[in-house]
């Protein structure tokens, strides 16, 4: 008794041991830009993730009433990060800010835990230490679990990995209380990542498969079953509701259970039945399916009016050579081979490590899915290569060579890791200046205004302004279009108009797609898009009532995805092929020849004659601008006209060191007029806020 007492003062010691280690290696990047003012806002670091605004928005609306006319504000009970952050605040002396940023560090470093309470099963805790120090720090759980990464990913592996652990422990012990803390956090799982819910559904396929293969003699099999399977079923009841009833629910079969007065042929029928309908209920293969279809499509709409879909354009959800998929799950490829022969070696050892085949599965899912999934199979592929290392350790006869051997191996697999760590500067999403200006737009709006802009800023826009938008991070769909078209538009009136018809839309429609709304996308009386923009161009379109503020938010730091951002309006979507050809290219100088500027992406531009050299090719240019920022805010212009005929325009941004090579049409458009040049149409919009950073216009009409 006293022997088992102690084994479990170590493994306790164990996990402690590992948190800190977490919880400290993340610390590094508060320690790197603890002394950059920029970074800095109510007296806190800024978060580094877009998506954390979301959320935090939904604890600005639980604390503070905020955002209340925001349709698409995260209740409470919505999401485990706003319910928790929101308990956080009311609870701890710590400001939201605070919270926001030191609560992916201490949610995803309790990851260790699960993976030493799997090693300890076997009963080697030891293995299981030196894999949750691997496991917690490498490259893509990191990235996506670092400080000040607020986001549903700090839930991500690690509460699969208790998942697991509970379902490997009822094959162990086969002790039906084991079963039910795994259908309990199958139940809950949804509330902290719902995103990840094909993956559970996943791992609950298999450990039926695998309990009814290996273990369909055993007494508690079907028990078991029935409890994952409730857990897995959905109960079509409404948030908040679902998790206590499903909780309560499971535990009274628990109990009905435990009394053991069910046949074995009875509880194998009840399991068959739940297994089917969880199947029918759940939707599992159509859920599965479209997880895998919706990171593996990309172009435009088959149906309809042809948009443009946004998943080629985001990194994460694209393809990724191997190299970058071995770095992110083990550090190295060498690391991710040696995981991979650690986990066959698993399985031929301890065959209940089967059950992890769903995250291992999604993360060379990631080959073809983008980055994001090769988060899941990190912790498995972290215990796989030290266990290997254990098994090499076993053929050491001397025992201190053993454990040498084994932190020496562990160690190798660590250095890649923190290497990439220290090198990995994420700066914040927005830096002290630009989170003033918002807020000087939140002084002016009020809650139910809207602020259009690139859907990159949505959430930062509803945090610091407390104004609504019509695309954000979680809504870019073929609205990308509108919001496009107003950014690129050389027309001043198409802007405004078709400005105030999506927002009024919007809200008339009761938060619909508006694209689809205007356009009566996919229906039998489909517009024709082009003949609406022309009478929204011209005015002849009929304008709705204004019941609210527009603004529009033209940051600086759109310059670079400018020309990103025009590719979803720059569209004929009666066709889906694009209208013209943008040339926007940002760059600077890097060398000066007596008026020979060769610019960083090759380019090379004759200053005296007022011509462009792409390699060989050589055009016009019609005009060189030069623009500097007054004391005032005002944009000063100075213009060198060259050729009437010439294509192009070259920008030169004084203030910034930037040159931005574009042609005219594009020249012409709203964002580089009303943020570059400060250009307006006083008669359609008002400057309200101007600074280096970003531009906000207030529509008039």
């Amino acid at each position: 008794m006293r022997l088992a007492s102690d084994n479990m003062k170590r493994v306790w010691l164990y996990m402690l041991v590992a948190y800190i280690f977490s919880f400290a290696v993340r610390l590094i990047w508060v320690y790197q830009f603890k002394d950059n003012p920029d970074f800095y806002w109510n007296g806190q670091l800024m978060i580094n993730t877009n998506d954390g605004y979301f959320f935090a928005s939904g604890a600005q609306h639980a604390l503070f009433g905020l955002h209340s006319e925001n349709p698409r504000i995260p209740g409470l009970w919505e999401y485990g990060v706003v319910f928790f952050t929101t308990l956080f605040a009311k609870i701890t002396p710590f400001s939201l800010e605070t919270i926001m940023l030191y609560m992916p560090t201490a949610i995803s470093s309790l990851v260790v835990v699960p993976i030493i309470l799997i090693a300890q099963l076997y009963g080697r805790p030891l293995w299981g230490f030196f894999a949750a120090l691997l496991g917690s720090i490498a490259w893509s759980y990191y990235n996506r679990t670092m400080t000040g990464y607020y986001d549903t990913d700090m839930f991500s592996a690690m509460a699969p990995m208790f998942i697991l652990f509970f379902l490997m422990k009822s094959t162990v012990d086969f002790n039906l209380r084991s079963a039910l803390y795994a259908a309990i956090a199958i139940a809950v799982y949804p509330f902290l990542y719902d995103q990840g819910q094909a993956i559970v559904y996943a791992m609950g396929i298999i450990y039926g498969m695998y309990m009814v293969w290996y273990h369909r003699e055993e007494k508690t099999t079907y028990a078991s079953l029935i409890l994952v399977f409730l857990a897995l079923m959905p109960l079509g009841i409404p948030k908040p509701w679902i998790y206590a009833v499903h909780i309560l629910l499971l535990m009274i079969v628990f109990y009905l259970l435990k009394k053991e007065k069910f046949k074995e042929s009875h509880l194998m029928i009840a399991s068959g039945v739940l297994f089917v309908l969880f199947l029918l209920l759940g939707n599992v293969f159509g859920l599965i399916w479209y997880k895998v279809f919706s990171y593996v499509t990309t172009g435009t709409s088959e149906t309809g009016l042809h948009f443009y879909a946004v998943n080629q354009t985001v990194r994460e959800a694209g393809k990724i050579p191997f190299s970058t998929f071995a770095n992110r799950i083990s550090g190295s490829e060498i690391g991710v081979f040696i995981a991979l022969i650690g986990y066959i070696a698993l399985i031929v050892r301890h065959r209940a490590f089967l059950l992890a085949l769903p995250l291992v599965g999604i993360g060379i899912f990631a080959l073809w899915g983008g980055l994001r999934f090769t988060v899941y199979a990190v912790p498995v592929a972290a215990m796989s290569a030290v266990y290997l290392f254990c098994i090499i350790g076993e053929y050491l006869h001397d025992k201190r060579a053993k454990y040498a051997f084994v932190i020496a191996a562990t160690a190798a697999m660590l250095y890649p890791n923190i290497t990439h760590i220290i090198g990995y500067k994420v700066p914040t999403v927005l830096n002290k200046a630009e989170v003033e200006d918002l807020v000087k737009l939140d002084k002016i709006a009020k809650g139910k205004d809207y602020t259009i802009s690139w859907w990159d800023y949505g959430y930062p826009i509803w945090y610091y302004s407390d104004t609504s938008t019509l695309i954000d991070g979680g809504k870019h769909d073929n609205d990308n279009f509108i919001v496009s078209k107003i950014m690129q538009t050389d027309s001043p009136q198409l802007a405004a108009n078709l400005a105030r018809v999506a927002i009024e839309t919007y809200v008339d429609s009761n938060y619909s797609v508006v694209a689809n709304t205007l356009f009566k996308n996919g229906q039998k009386d489909q517009a024709d898009p082009n003949l609406l923009l022309m009478q929204l161009e011209d005015g002849t379109y009929p304008m709705p009532k204004k019941t609210r503020d527009i603004y529009l938010y033209m940051p600086y730091r759109m310059l670079n995805i400018f020309p990103t951002v025009t590719v979803f309006g720059n569209l004929d979507l009666t066709t889906g092929k694009p209208e013209r050809k943008v040339l926007f290219y940002p760059t600077h100088a890097v060398k000066n020849n007596h008026g020979i500027l060769q610019f960083s992406n090759g380019i090379v531009f004759d200053v005296k004659k007022g011509a462009l050299f792409f390699g060989s090719q050589k055009v016009p240019v019609r005009y060189f601008m030069l623009t500097q920022l007054t004391k005032e805010g005002k944009t000063k212009i100075e213009a060198q006209p060259y050729h009437a005929n010439g294509g192009y325009v070259v920008v030169y941004m004084k203030d910034y060191g930037r040159f931005i090579i574009m042609d005219v049409k594009t020249f012409n458009s709203m964002y580089v007029q009303m943020f570059i040049l400060g250009k307006y149409d006083k008669n359609l919009f008002e400057l309200v806020v101007s600074s280096p950073y970003s531009k906000i216009y207030r529509l008039k009409k």
